[in-house]
């Protein structure tokens, strides 16, 4: 067996189309522009290229971006300040702080300042318990655009076993709860879970997102699984080039499973595409439309 790829650009694409149809008629029936502000604070160079695609991905979609790039130097209470004064501001219905922070600068409460309804990255508290009683908000990005693709492939998800590997509030729990959401049975896996190899083969549904390279082997996976890979890992080839893998080694795992993402080209881009997604969600919201 060969898996099919899911090929999250191709559908991202499609999704950055509907976003643009559905942005310009909001603009013609309500005169209102959707509108992201993205803080970046430093020099992390990969956080520099998150929001060079997030901002053009903005364009793509129709929607207005708000950029403020700031020194590693900048307090703790400028950003505080801009946070509250992106809070006010009728133009901006998305907000997104990007991460990490430089260490003087306490993420936890720079997040927390952002109007629950304006927290487009799905972060806050109060979107995460909406999140788990099943009340609509903001869903974090990456675990939305990898339920998405998952639907794509397997619709109706009711008595499928789903395992997660990872439990952090960014992906692990959140994607569990959407899972929970489509009638599946999952399992949180984590690295205390015992022979987490054998909990893994129990999964018709394979989502990894723990930051280690090629994890997932192949006698890991069930056959015939959906297996999606949300891990990004920069690593040096025998050759001494630079590489960007996923948790799951790949090659391997595409022997044995019926769909798996790609990486890059899998999940990555249905992150900045649920980004414009949520984006779009909050504006018509704001604007007392339906989407």
């Amino acid at each position: 067996m060969v898996a099919s790829v899911i090929d999250g650009k191709k559908i991202a694409n499609e999704l950055h189309v509907e976003i643009r149809a559905k942005a310009d008629a909001l603009a013609a029936s309500h005169g209102v522009v959707p509108g992201l502000a993205v803080v970046l604070v430093g020099e992390d160079p990969a956080s520099a290229v998150y929001v060079r695609n997030k901002v053009k991905a903005t364009a793509e979609c129709g929607l207005k971006s708000f950029e403020f790039k700031l020194p590693a130097e900048t307090s703790e209470a400028e950003v505080l300040g801009i946070v509250e004064r992106l809070n006010k501001d009728p133009d901006v219905h998305g907000i997104l702080v990007q991460l990490p922070l430089p260490k003087h600068i306490d993420s936890d409460k720079v997040l927390g300042l952002i109007d629950p309804d304006k927290d487009v990255d799905g972060f806050h508290p109060l979107n995460a318990g909406r999140l788990s009683v099943g009340l609509p908000g903001f869903v974090p990005c990456t675990p939305r655009g990898s339920a998405i693709l998952i639907e794509k492939v397997q619709p109706d998800l009711s008595g499928l076993h789903a395992v997660v590997i990872g439990r952090s509030n960014i992906v692990g729990k959140p994607m569990a709860q959407l899972l929970l959401q489509k009638n599946a049975t999952v399992t949180i896996a984590h690295s205390r879970t015992k022979d987490l190899p054998a909990v893994c083969r129990t999964a018709d549904i394979l989502v990894a997102a723990v930051g280690r390279p090629e994890m997932v082997k192949a006698d890991w996976v069930k056959p015939g699984a959906i297996v999606i890979d949300v891990g990004i890992n920069r690593i040096t080839t025998p050759e001494g080039k630079g590489k960007l893998v996923g948790d799951v080694a790949y090659a391997e795992c595409a022997e044995v499973a019926g769909a798996i993402t790609p990486v890059p080209g899998g999940v990555g881009p249905m992150t900045i595409a649920c980004l414009m997604l949520n984006t779009l969600d909050s504006a018509y919201r704001a604007a007392g439309a339906t989407v």
